[in-house]
């Protein structure tokens, strides 16, 4: 038998060399430019934030309420002791009745950039109108202005608020998921282990983590083999968790409520979902975690999208991929949903007396 043995000069740099872009993704991605002229800064962070509100303008409540479809509500509650207020914005469909499950979820944006508005257009119309779920979005602080743990708290602080006025939110404080995209998905599963350690309230039923961003060591190997490939890299990720960090960044002993894929105990947390692209930075860290997950004997659903990059269901909201994604996160959000009312309805009735 004969064959081929590389150098190690050789198979270095096919480790370097990066998966392929799905056809739709990368023309899409073609057409946007020449995204590594755009890495994110210390230096062109202002600008970024310009841009970044440019692309995704506030909606007013008006459209939000979309001809009256959801009731929709800016909410300013308690932030963390002596952290200010919290901004929620909640919404539900407006036909809605009785207490409803509640996706409480945290935009992306590098932990720089986002707002809890933009994100919510599609999200009612994707999530909330079809599976009857309310949404609380929040407007945590960003960095490099506030730093951890700040945002962080301030999640924090408004999903402890949130189940404790159930009630007069009309939600069912047991039917909590708790999710978010990039940056947001990565506080999100930071958050989660937050409320499981401090033990100050029941447990969400799910996490839905959408590409999330988990580790400031930026060492696995796809983050060293996308590195300038795509819309967000390995440089533009260092950018946001250094403005997160500040002078915690780099440490050996940064608590995995800064950066969740610093965890070693993930027992103890509900339902997950995970997706990330096959072509993107955040890949290998989003495989280890649900892996953790698995090891840790916890429940984990991990997609990997082939051919898909950073965002892609964003700037690619038509192609087959994303239909698909789309369509598989709901599913999964409706299995969790109907899991948890199963559950209640076999749970067994209170003691008397």
């Amino acid at each position: 038998m004969t064959g081929r043995r590389d150098s190690p000069a050789a198979e270095a740099a096919g480790a370097r060399t990066p998966p392929p872009f799905d056809p739709e993704l990368g023309a899409a991605l073609a057409a946007l430019g020449n995204p590594p002229r755009q890495r994110l800064t210390s230096e062109n962070l202002a600008a970024h934030r310009r841009r970044d509100a440019a692309s995704r303008p506030l909606p007013t409540a008006a459209e939000l309420r979309a001809d009256g479809r959801f009731a929709v509500e800016e909410l300013s509650v308690p932030g963390a002791k002596g952290s200010p207020d919290v901004t929620l914005v909640y919404a539900r469909p407006a036909d809605a009745t009785g207490p409803l499950p509640v996706l409480y979820y945290l935009h992306g944006g590098g932990l720089t950039m986002g707002n809890a508005w933009s994100v919510l257009p599609r999200i009612l119309r994707d999530w909330s109108a079809p599976l009857g779920l309310a949404i609380v979005s929040v407007e945590y602080r960003l960095a490099p202005e506030t730093r951890y743990p700040g945002p962080l708290e301030d999640c924090h602080a408004g999903l402890v608020w949130t189940a404790d006025h159930a009630d007069e939110l009309g939600i069912d404080g047991g039917r909590v998921i708790v999710g978010g995209k990039s940056a947001g998905g990565g506080l999100a599963a930071a958050l989660t282990l937050l409320h499981r350690d401090r033990g100050d309230g029941r447990m969400p039923i799910g996490q839905l983590l959408l590409c999330p961003m988990l580790d400031d060591r930026l060492d696995t190997p796809s983050a060293l083999q996308m590195e300038g490939v795509g819309l967000w890299d390995r440089s533009s990720t260092a950018v946001g968790w250094q403005a997160y960090l500040g002078d915690l960044y780099g440490g050996p002993d940064l608590p995995p409520y800064a950066a969740a894929a610093r965890a070693t105990d993930l027992s103890g947390l509900p339902p997950t979902y995970i997706d990330v692209g096959s072509a993107e930075t955040f890949r290998d860290e989003n495989i280890a975690y649900a892996d953790a997950i698995w090891r840790a004997g916890g429940d984990a659903e991990l997609h990997v999208w082939p051919g898909a990059f950073h965002g892609f269901d964003s700037f690619a909201p038509t192609a087959t991929l994303t239909r698909e994604a789309r369509r598989t996160r709901s599913q999964w959000l409706s299995r969790i949903l109907g899991r948890s009312r199963r559950e209640e309805s076999t749970e067994p009735p209170a003691p008397v007396g």
